[in-house]
Order: C-alpha cells, then sequence, then structure tokens
C-alpha cells in the first residue's frame, strides 16, 4: 500500500466554471481535506467566531501581517481584506492533511510562489459560452458586470498553462471525480 504524503492543492479558475461547488462536494466525499481559517478585515457577522468562521483582523492589523509576509495570499475585496495565512495551511500539512485552497487566478499564482510545492488544478468550462449561460442563469449580474467577468474569464483562461492540472467542469459528478483522482494521484507520488 502506498503512503499517502499530505499536499497542499488549489483549486481556482473563471467566475462560473463551478470551482466552489466542486470543491464543497469534494470536501464532502472526501472530509480529511483540511481547510484553513481565513482572515479578514470585515466585521463578525451573526453566529461568527473569531479564530473558528474568521481571524477578524483590524485592518492596521491585516496590513502589519501583509508587511510581514504572514498570508499565502491576500485580496482587497468589495471594501475589506481577506487572506489565507502561512501559519494555517502549515498546521494542516503538518497535521498529516491535504489541504484544498479555492481561491481566485492571481491567488493561486501567489501561493505558488510561497509554496512551489503547492498543486495548481484549473477549473476550465467547457467553452465561453457555457460560462456565459452559467453567469446569466445566476440572475445577478447586470450586462455590464457579466461583459466585465467574461472579459475577467478570458484573461484568466489565458493563464490555465500555468497550472499543474486543467480539469473542464462539463459536468459535476465527472468533474468532481476528476478532481478526486487528481488529489489521489499527487498524494501518493
Amino acid at each position: 500500500m502506498s503512503r499517502i504524503e499530505p499536499k497542499l492543492f488549489v483549486v481556482s479558475g473563471p467566475s462560473g466554471a463551478g470551482k466552489g461547488t466542486l470543491v464543497a462536494l469534494a470536501r464532502k466525499r472526501r472530509p480529511s481535506l483540511g481547510l484553513t481559517v481565513s482572515a479578514t478585515t470585515r466585521k463578525p457577522r451573526e453566529g461568527e467566531v473569531d479564530g473558528v468562521s474568521y481571524f477578524f483582523l483590524s485592518p492596521e492589523e491585516f496590513k502589519r501581517r501583509v508587511d510581514a509576509n504572514e498570508f499565502v495570499e491576500w485580496a482587497h475585496v468589495h471594501g475589506n481584506c481577506y487572506g489565507t495565512p502561512v501559519s494555517e495551511v502549515r498546521r494542516n500539512l503538518q497535521a498529516g492533511s491535504s489541504l484544498i485552497l479555492e481561491i481566485d487566478v492571481q491567488g493561486a499564482l501567489q501561493v505558488k510562489e510561497k509554496f512551489p510545492e503547492a498543486i495548481l488544478i484549473f477549473i476550465k468550462p467547457p467553452s465561453l459560452a457555457v460560462l456565459e449561460q452559467r453567469l446569466s442563469g445566476r440572475g445577478t449580474e447586470t450586462p455590464a458586470s457579466l461583459a466585465i467577468r467574461l472579459e475577467n474569464a478570458r484573461g484568466e483562461l489565458a493563464l490555465a498553462d500555468r497550472y499543474d492540472e486543467v480539469l473542464v467542469n462539463d459536468d459535476l459528478e465527472t468533474a468532481c471525480s476528476g478532481l478526486l483522482r487528481i488529489i489521489d494521484t499527487y498524494e501518493r507520488n
């Protein structure tokens, strides 16, 4: 029997590729996949617990940690900062758990700089037409925001060759099986 080596997997792709749904399904089927607690500058919502839901930081503390290089990746989103602490990644890997992060394309490339051994998995839609249908089907996009997301997707798709693996999400069940096969292969190598 081959030994399982804990690995850091980073899943990303354009908005609408289905990466969040895919990662949630993979974690449901493989609960041993570790999960990090992210840091944020936003205020806690009702029921959220510091250190469990997020690490809630002041903007000054977040900036101090950015300057101290304490995040694997971070971004400014909707007026708040979010980041994945290096300590959370190390905690999971040292505990013997493989870890799966769902991060945008730019964040994934940041992770690869800090953790060169990370396995980057790009989730690709079957086509731009399907991606547009998925985004339109959400009912959350204006024509202007849809155009921006599609333009961003074109740029992100152009970066797929910088990833270790590319997985087309044409069918959720098939894509989830493919994702778990990729994870199994790398854990055993």
